[in-house]
């Protein structure tokens, strides 16, 4: 992978943002990231060829917004190619990151390669808090992050391991198994705030059940691809 070089006025951070068909709520997303921005953070979008509204709402918020063929780990492989900063925040278009998350960022990685917060997810299911409770406790344990947790990473590691690996699911599991292998992660306690739309949609223990065994198989060697229309058949 052929990554951007950072200059002597490269932004402190780039947020690698991937979107598809996000127009109910990626103008409030990108909104809320416009005091970084300010401060010199660096906004990437990418979107997966959008058929709604979503590109036109994105552009006037973002640094830049790139177009891509759909699947999120190649989106976001080329918002990293673009990026300008040293250091990535891959970030998705419906999690929101925490006051000061910046910092924070900045901080772990004096000590870290990578990382990625707490989540708190947001929505009708009275059993989000417990979804929420175990998402963090299982990653805690395991050293593997979620893409809905804002997974951050320095530039020479992620170059390192070649990035996303393209491949339709789970290439955030993968991505931590790599990343793991170089150094574990930090695990901040401080928590995004992530949609709940996928618990709300398709029912909280449903969707549990779904995700432990698709994990299950993929640890058992079933491949993504496989996995990918068997997420798609149960939805």
């Amino acid at each position: 992978m052929s990554l951007a070089s950072p200059d002597a006025e490269s932004p402190k951070l780039s947020v690698v943002i991937p979107m598809l068909n996000e127009a109910a709520g990626i103008e409030a997303a990108l909104a809320a990231l416009q005091p970084l921005r300010e401060s010199g953070v660096e906004i990437i979008v990418v979107d997966g060829d959008s058929t709604d509204n979503s590109v036109a709402l994105a552009t006037p918020l973002a640094d830049t917004l790139l177009t891509s063929s759909p699947g999120r780990a190649r989106q976001m492989n080329l918002g990293a190619e673009h990026a300008r900063s040293a250091v990535l925040l891959f970030l998705h278009a419906d999690t929101r990151l925490p006051e000061g998350g910046c910092k924070l960022i900045s901080q772990a990685l004096e000590t870290h390669a990578w990382g990625r917060f707490d989540i708190h997810l947001e929505g009708k299911s009275r059993w989000l808090p417990l979804v929420s409770i175990l998402m963090n406790l299982r990653s805690r344990l395991s050293g593997i992050a979620t893409g809905d947790q804002g997974m951050f990473v320095r530039r020479g590691p992620f170059e390192e391991i070649g990035g996303f690996p393209t491949q339709p699911l789970m290439e955030d599991i993968e991505l931590s198994k790599r990343l793991k292998a170089l150094s574990p992660p930090a695990c901040l306690r401080t928590k995004v705030i992530s949609s709940g739309r996928r618990w709300d949609q398709f029912g909280a223990w449903k969707t549990i059940r779904l995700m432990w065994r698709l994990r299950y198989r993929y640890w058992r060697g079933v491949s993504a691809t496989q996995l990918a229309k068997e997420y798609r058949n149960a939805r």
